[in-house]
């Protein structure tokens, strides 16, 4: 089961790594900034196409988001 706190806090870590506001990689990945912003707050879970429309829009793989999707639900 995705745990949404923990992949919006993975979403958030690669984004601001990138150091790209949120306006801009809801504006790449094609989602209306508010909703990026419930994702990466935990407060809703990213669909499968918007993990892979956010992982494009951060030129990383969605395998790469979900690696440190377990490793950091493996540290809890």
């Amino acid at each position: 089961m995705i745990d949404g706190f923990t992949i919006g806090r993975v979403i958030k870590r690669c984004r601001e790594e990138k150091n790209m506001s949120q306006e801009v990689l809801s504006g790449l990945a094609n989602m209306d900034r508010s909703h990026l912003s419930k994702v990466e707050l935990g407060l809703r879970s990213p669909t499968l196409n918007a993990l892979y429309k956010l992982a494009d829009a951060l030129e990383i793989n969605a395998s790469e988001i979900l690696i440190m999707f377990e490793s950091e639900r493996k540290k809890v």
